[in-house]
């Protein structure tokens, strides 16, 4: 397990490597128009060299690379363009409710798709598989969005039961109003992940209680609940802890979309104000953070495989 863990977090460290190059080359390729967005009309020759100077633009590329690196490795993601503002402080403010939303997102997600994967397999054909499977296409088919403005026109401007946008309260200081700010982005992003959870769920199941291991269980007078629950369960549940490390990841992408919708005040939010306003450096520590985030999320995931399947050896 040891060698297994750093090999994946040797890789891991190559992919963060290769996201800080990336992120780089937004300063690298269009520094003269960071320079003239910012100055504007007030461009004279003597600013514009004032500024690159201020921005360290007038050291070769590769200079300026591993000086930001090792800011990076250092804690310091640098300055905002626009405010001033240390990176570290906008990202330590805005992640947390990019986390939250994808917490909820992922708990309505679960919650709604995998006991109805397990019904709709366990009932195969009935009622409630028909009718299960019909609303699974309809979340795939639906886009995030689409379904953020169907919820905003119904509770908040129809019903006036949820407010559309606003501050975001402190989920320690005001539960009830932060919660009451969540329940609409999390419901636009978790419930197209349902449908996800349950057709891998549904599928899943279906292979696991025709295998032979639970035909002998029920030749031996097993009851059906505990044979699905203490022997058929576990087995299901592993593809859909895969599904769980790709939909957090897509989840925390779909944030960009569904924060900027709701107004809250999220790490995909001001990646999008970061683009709109041309504050690159804001943007590269907002995809680091990202990529980060993925890193560690997918290294988690392979581990908890080990947990739920003593058949996998890593070493």
């Amino acid at each position: 397990m040891r060698s297994y863990l750093a090999r994946r977090m040797l890789v891991g460290m190559f992919v963060i490597i290769a996201v800080t190059l990336v992120a780089f080359s937004f300063m690298e390729f269009i520094p003269a128009d960071i320079v003239d967005f910012l100055l504007g009309i007030h461009c004279t020759p003597e600013a514009e060299a004032a500024l690159r100077q201020s921005l360290g633009l007038d050291h070769p590329p590769i200079q300026r690379y591993f000086h930001w690196l090792s800011g990076l490795l250092r804690g310091d993601l640098g300055q905002s363009l626009r405010t001033q503002e240390p990176i570290v402080d906008i990202v330590s403010r805005r992640l947390p409710v990019t986390i939250e939303l994808a917490f909820w997102a992922t708990l309505i997600a679960m919650t709604v798709g995998i006991p109805a994967g397990i019904v709709a397999a366990v009932r195969q054909y009935s009622t409630a598989d028909k009718v299960s499977t019909a609303a699974s296409m309809l979340g795939l088919s639906m886009p995030d969005f689409w379904l953020a403005t169907l919820l905003i026109l119904a509770f908040s401007v129809t019903w006036k039961l949820l407010p559309p946008g606003g501050l975001l309260p402190s989920l320690v200081d005001d539960p009830l109003g932060n919660l009451k700010r969540m329940v609409m982005p999390a419901l636009s992003l978790g419930l197209p992940a349902a449908a996800v959870y349950f057709r891998i769920m549904r599928s899943s199941m279906l292979e696991v209680i025709r295998s032979d291991y639970m035909v002998t269980a029920y030749s031996k007078g097993v009851r059906e609940r505990r044979a699905i629950l203490y022997h058929a369960l576990k087995n299901a549940i592993i593809p859909v802890v895969t599904v769980t490390g790709l939909e957090v990841t897509w989840l925390l992408g779909g944030s960009f979309v569904i924060e900027t919708i709701f107004s809250l005040p999220g790490l995909g939010r001001v990646t999008v104000q970061s683009i709109y306003e041309r504050d690159y450096p804001v943007l590269q520590g907002c995809l680091l953070i990202y990529a980060l985030l993925v890193v560690t999320i997918s290294i988690s995931i392979d581990l908890v495989y080990g947990w739920l399947d003593p058949r996998i050896r890593y070493d």
